[in-house]
């Protein structure tokens, strides 16, 4: 880190929380697998198995309509080894806003790189298997605590990459990344991916437990805040919660990289990066079978087809917002509702940008509060820690599962991943 750097340095935590599985991971139509945390496996792992998400979505059923063709994802993240085989020729030119040794295509963690497969990854060589295999990856790779104490970097690398990402052709930021502070400079590069058309999706965070502290960008009312859930449709113990949740993705025990040697994958505990780069991955299926959609529209139908058993539409969940990504709804039922093409569906003001257009607007000067959301015993209880048993019938993509809500229920012991 550079002389003059402690006091303003903003402190980067990757989500993916890197624990170990136990149990085993058979996948089921119900969900119903469970976790325990621990430290990385250095057992390789076969990790298209541990995928268990990927039936009860129906990501079969999908590619036969969709597999993200045409559309782009910036993920900004630890960099992108583009030589993993499930990755071969599915890796873009990026920026490398490090200000270090290396470019983007070099992950000094592979964090970036798991999470890349997770949206784009082929499946080749047993790796793991996007959700949008047919999408691209444009790498932007940022610090985190770790590199930034071993290296010389560049203090605004956040925010030299989120506006790198929006003027790319990327129609999707995805970033598993976040930090305990947020700043002016920071705040007006959202903003201006907004403004560029930009579908911005970040983790909420994995410290439910310690502070359950509000993380930035999710906590930026133009981002997309993304919790976590676990096989059961259950909101993750670590996942935070509050009023920066916006909607929840599976997250819980998927594998990733075990480290920057990229020989084999372990085991995780899992955690909000999963849950982000595979609602990257849904939003990509949807906006390239609607390409003549905005940002916002496709996040509206994100929205309106999100699971949420028999919640008022509209009222949402401070574990999980308005509910669990859905996208063969729309895909393979093409029920949704893309609402106004210029209206956000996070803040309901209109935006200037529109994928295509290319045409940025002056940002406003003061910073709107995400919305309070709206407290209910039969959702997902209040922000405070409280144990709730309610059951919510709920179909994932047309299967009928169990949707089991509270953060209180869950009395696992978990590590958060150091940076």
């Amino acid at each position: 880190m550079t002389a003059g750097m402690s006091q303003t340095r903003k402190r980067h935590v990757s989500l993916g929380v890197r624990g170990r599985l136990l149990g085993t991971m058979a996948v089921a139509a119900a969900w119903s697998v469970g976790f325990a945390g621990g430290a990385p496996s250095a057992v390789a792992v076969d990790a298209q198995s541990k995928q268990w998400y990927l039936v009860p979505m129906h990501a079969e059923e999908m590619w036969k309509t969709t597999t993200g063709e045409g559309v782009k994802v910036a993920v900004i993240d630890s960099g992108v080894n583009s030589r993993t085989p499930s990755l071969r020729g599915q890796v873009l030119a990026g920026f490398d806003a490090t200000g270090a040794e290396g470019d983007e295509y070099d992950d000094y963690d592979g964090h970036g790189t798991s999470m890349a497969e997770l949206i784009a990854g082929t499946g080749e060589g047993g790796g793991l298997q996007g959700l949008a295999p047919g999408a691209k990856i444009i790498p932007i790779r940022i610090t985190d605590t770790k590199f930034q104490n071993e290296h010389s970097v560049n203090a605004n690398d956040t925010v030299d990459a989120i506006r790198a990402a929006s003027d790319s052709d990327a129609q999707i930021i995805s970033m598993s990344f976040a930090s305990d502070f947020p700043s002016s400079e920071e705040r007006e590069a959202v903003e201006y991916a907004e403004s560029k058309g930009k579908l911005f999706f970040a983790g909420v965070g994995n410290n439910a437990r310690a502070g359950n502290k509000e993380q930035y960008p999710a906590a930026y009312p133009q981002v997309v805040g993304v919790a976590a859930t676990d096989s059961s449709g259950g909101a993750s113990a670590y996942s935070q919660h509050g009023k920066t949740v916006d909607i929840a993705a599976p997250g819980d025990g998927i594998p990733t990289w075990c480290d920057s040697t990229f020989q084999s994958y372990c085991d995780t505990e899992g955690g909000t990066s999963q849950a982000t780069a595979i609602t990257s991955a849904s939003a990509a299926l949807i906006w390239s079978a609607h390409p003549e959609w905005t940002a916002n529209q496709v996040l509206n139908v994100l929205f309106d087809t999100a699971g949420r058993g028999d919640w008022e539409k509209g009222t949402l969940s401070n574990y999980l917002g308005h509910g669990i990504i859905r996208p063969a709804v729309n895909i393979l039922k093409g029920t949704g509702d893309p609402g106004e093409a210029d209206i956000s569906p996070l803040t309901k003001e209109k935006t200037s940008g529109s994928e295509g257009s290319g045409a940025p607007s002056a940002s406003a000067s003061s910073q709107p509060e995400k919305k309070d959301k709206a407290e209910d015993a039969a959702m997902a209880g209040s922000s405070t820690e409280k144990n709730d048993s309610s059951q919510l019938g709920l179909i994932l993509g047309g299967v009928a599962v169990v949707l089991v809500i509270g953060g209180g229920a869950f009395a696992l012991v978990r590590k958060r991943r150091s940076a």
